[in-house]
């Protein structure tokens, strides 16, 4: 199921971004996590990933009882003026929400889409390593990835490709690039932003409209762009190509991406769950980065940092004025540097911590314990799903029985996905037997159906947490427990995403692409995208969500359980609440048994 690293790498990245996980702290905008130094796998968000800023808690609050059409409209306006301001990441974020809670709605895809055009190509302009690259590249250097990006389209990715439309939009990525000052001053050119953007404008002249109807068109039509921009503004081939490069692949879908070499580099770092960093996880906000997680182990720890703090400047530049994105880039640096942070405190105090970033190593299992002494109820949180997760779940699986638990609660609540043969070979751990999950490409070779096997199979009652965050490789977990009868998922709706990356090195400047390969299903069948994993017991922890296809799941509100010296945080966590309680009606309808 997995290949090897310097080969193609097939049903790699199933993962979306919530926020950042980076080596500052430990994926995506795609879409993806965003790891920094690196854009992971989509979300993002996973290729790209937004900064995501928060103003509040929305889901918090009743939503107003306005039509769809003014609800959208409200969302506009405000994107809108956050493009106007260049804020793309914070527009991006907006727009992403916005399309979960309105799918299909096309002007929000064709925003978002354009804000996403603008927020990878300002990333990548923030790239030292994709800046070398496309120095060092010769003009038939930079001709052949274009080449060979357009080969590995027609070979692998879900659909077939549009040559048309592929060319389409390469173009309007230089025409965007045109318009950004980062990316005129990386290729030194001395134009107003007047003909830059009457340049931008022309460009859709230079090749007849529906010309380009396959690759060798495609390349013909490249030439005829780059030879038109070298002679009206003296704009080399090599940023141009690179452009379309990104622009085409880009365009795709939400979570195919161009992938520099930093980011590939991270890629692969990720994938063995390890990276270069301070060990911390990330929330941007307007004028800081909150720390929402802490590595065990890591720099972040050693130097004192806790969950709650808010990260005010890098370095003595202040985040507020940097923007919370690039302020997060701020972090990133090579083994053994070190960087200088001023942090706020949950009391209001401010410090100021000097932390060397090192290569931490990234738990996917944590929180193992007891949650319930007197029926041995056992918990731990799946945060993701990487090569080591499955013996990670084993070694948890072990520590617990030795305790003599007698359920178990796996939350997999804000896990957003990782490695396709990890959620398998994870859920064959609990399946004895039966399908775990199927794919379906374009490509014969990505139909395949994944098999659970008897041995080695634990047997203990499961509950299974979800919510809006668990994405990808979890819903496969989650899917597959519940499709099977094997336990009771718990929570909110999955995320949705239901569609497979594969990670393709390309031959040149050691930087790669991720595409989307196929479709992944449930044991029964059904698609995830876009609907995700219904939970059996919803929770309803604020604002109920609509009703899935096909009818309401059960609805519980949670009760406190007296005297559990859990209660308070449980109080606070409507889900982990449900999930004890499911957990209890489990043992008390099973005859006591050693797992």
């Amino acid at each position: 199921m997995e290949q090897g690293r310097d080969s193609q790498l097939q049903n790699i990245s199933i993962q979306v971004s919530r926020c950042y996980r980076c080596s500052v702290g430990w994926n995506a905008s795609i879409a993806g996590w965003l790891v920094i130094p690196v854009l992971i796998f989509c979300c993002g968000f996973f290729g790209w990933t937004a900064c995501r800023v928060y103003a509040g808690d929305a889901e918090k609050a009743e939503p107003p009882a306005i039509s769809q059409v003014d609800q959208v409209k409200m969302i506009l306006e405000q994107g809108l003026n956050l493009e106007h301001q260049s804020r793309w990441g914070e527009a991006l974020s907006l727009y992403e929400d916005a399309l979960r809670q309105f799918p299909g709605e096309r002007v929000l895809e064709q925003r978002f889409h354009e804000a996403r055009m603008h927020y990878d190509l300002l990333r990548r302009h923030g790239d030292q390593t994709y800046l070398n690259l496309v120095r060092s590249l010769s003009t038939s250097e930079v001709f052949q990835i274009y080449d060979e990006v357009l080969l590995k389209i027609h070979a692998h990715y879900v659909e077939s490709p549009g040559w048309q439309y592929l060319y389409e939009q390469g173009i309007h990525a230089v025409a965007i690039a045109l318009t950004e000052p980062k990316f005129l001053a990386a290729q030194q050119l001395s134009i107003s932003a007047e003909a830059a953007a009457a340049t931008a404008r022309d460009l859709s002249l230079v090749v007849p409209p529906q010309t380009v109807q396959s690759r060798m068109t495609a390349i013909n039509a490249v030439t005829r762009v780059t030879n038109w921009l070298k002679e009206r503004i003296g704009l080399t081939p090599q940023p141009v190509v690179m452009e379309m490069v990104c622009g085409m692949v880009n365009a795709l879908d939400p979570y195919s991406a161009y992938l520099t070499p930093a980011q590939l580099s991270e890629l692969y770092s990720q994938i063995e769950g390890n990276f270069v960093g301070l060990g911390i996880e990330l929330r941007p906000q307007v004028d800081a980065l909150v720390v929402l997680r802490v590595i065990p182990g890591s720099p972040a720890e050693k130097s004192g940092i806790l969950p709650g703090d808010r990260i005010v400047s890098v370095d003595g530049q202040s985040v507020k004025e940097l923007s919370p994105d690039r302020a997060a880039d701020q972090l990133k640096g090579p083994e053994g540097s070190q960087v200088t942070l001023a942090i706020l405190g949950k009391d209001d105090q401010l410090r100021e911590v000097t932390v060397c970033r090192t290569r931490v190593e990234v738990p996917s299992v944590a929180d193992v314990d007891i949650i319930d002494r007197e029926l041995k109820i056992g918990y731990f949180r799946l945060l993701s799903f990487q090569r080591t997760t499955a013996s990670d779940v084993a070694a948890a699986l072990l520590q617990l029985s030795q305790q003599g638990v007698s359920s178990l609660i796996i939350d997999l609540r804000g896990n957003p996905g990782g490695l396709l043969g990890a959620a398998v070979e994870t859920a064959d751990l609990f399946l004895s037997h039966g399908v775990v999950v199927s794919t379906r490409g374009r490509n014969p070779q990505e139909n395949l159906v994944y098999n659970a096997h008897d041995s080695g199979t634990w047997t203990i009652p499961l509950v299974v947490l979800i919510d809006r965050e668990s994405a990808s490789a979890a819903e496969i977990f989650a899917g597959a427990i519940q499709d099977q009868g094997r336990g009771t998922v718990v929570g909110t709706p999955s995320y949705g995403k239901g569609s497979i990356q594969g990670i393709f090195p390309l031959n040149r400047g050691d930087s790669g692409l991720r595409l989307t390969t196929a479709r992944f299903f449930s044991p029964q069948g059904r698609p995830y995208t876009g609907r995700g994993v219904i939970p059996d017991i919803r929770v309803q922890t604020v604002a109920r969500p609509a009703d899935p296809p096909g009818g309401p799941s059960e609805t519980i509100t949670p009760e406190a359980t007296s005297g559990s010296p859990q209660q308070t945080s449980r109080q606070n966590d409507p889900i982990l609440e449900a999930g004890l309680q499911a957990a209890r009606r489990i043992v008390a309808q099973r005859p006591a048994t050693t797992w």
